[in-house]
């Protein structure tokens, strides 16, 4: 005998395995800034960091993890990871995106979970405020690769490897480079910015790339006096460089260009 077809009035959820969670992972990247000692004019010592958090509470008690937590049903999963980041770090007001849906069976020792996860590339100053709450013991920025060589709770390290390829992609498919940079910067700045997330970016005709205005127009363009001059500056180098700043050119991903 063939059951009835499903509708409105005879539908019931119960029919129907649902996950016993939906919790929200949050990636938060920064560059963090040193002075050098040396004596001399030289770049400050950049390094790309990620904010975790210490677990109090089971499971992985005492472990580091990212930031994060369960959804409500009064919530959509992009509130609740705003609302977790600020529980649990006092972290707020920083713009983040979807990452993607982890839900590898066995995930999570509390049942069958099923999280969405977040990043953000931002810059120190929205984390000057940070502070352990809610399950968190404690809350500290760590280099990112001495944190893809810990033991972090759940699938945490999957999914900062996986924030990690998406902020490198943005790096240098975007212009969020200048949210690391003054206004007016040298081109060694620049450089050291996108090698700090992308270490391994090499261009040799790095500087006509960016300026180039014969098939587009830049995404840099010099400084100038009010002479009509070049400006430049010596604030990391005896010599002195010629100074940059971002147009409002917005690159266009294309397989033809």
């Amino acid at each position: 005998m063939n059951e009835p077809m499903e509708n409105a009035s005879n539908y019931t959820a119960s029919k129907y395995r649902t996950p016993d969670g939906a919790p929200a992972d949050i990636v938060i990247f920064t560059i963090t800034s040193t002075e050098r000692n040396t004596g001399k004019k030289s770049l400050p010592l950049r390094e790309l960091e990620v904010l975790l958090i210490q677990r109090k509470r089971w499971p992985f008690e005492g472990q580091w993890a990212l930031p994060g937590g369960f959804s409500a049903e009064t919530e959509t999963i992009l509130d609740s990871a705003k609302r977790e980041l600020q529980e649990e770090t006092g972290v707020s007001d920083v713009h983040i995106e979807y990452l993607g849906v982890y839900s590898e069976p066995g995930r999570d020792p509390r049942g069958w979970i099923i999280s969405h996860a977040f990043f953000a590339l931002v810059n120190e100053v929205y984390l000057a405020n940070r502070r352990a709450a809610d399950d968190a013991a404690d809350v500290r920025l760590f280099p990112v690769e001495e944190a893809l060589r810990m033991n972090l709770a759940f699938d945490h390290r999957k999914i900062l490897q996986d924030a990690l390829s998406q902020v490198r992609h943005k790096m240098l498919t975007t212009t969020i480079a200048k949210e690391f940079l003054p206004d007016e910067f040298t081109i060694s700045e620049l450089y050291q910015v996108i090698r700090t997330v992308v270490p391994d970016f090499e261009e040799p005709n790095f500087i006509r790339k960016i300026t180039s205005t014969q098939s587009r127009k830049g995404i840099i363009e010099e400084v100038r006096d009010l002479s009509g001059e070049p400006k430049m500056s010596n604030r990391y180098s005896q010599r002195a460089a010629q100074l940059y700043r971002f147009t409002d050119y917005v690159p266009q991903l294309s397989i033809y260009g």
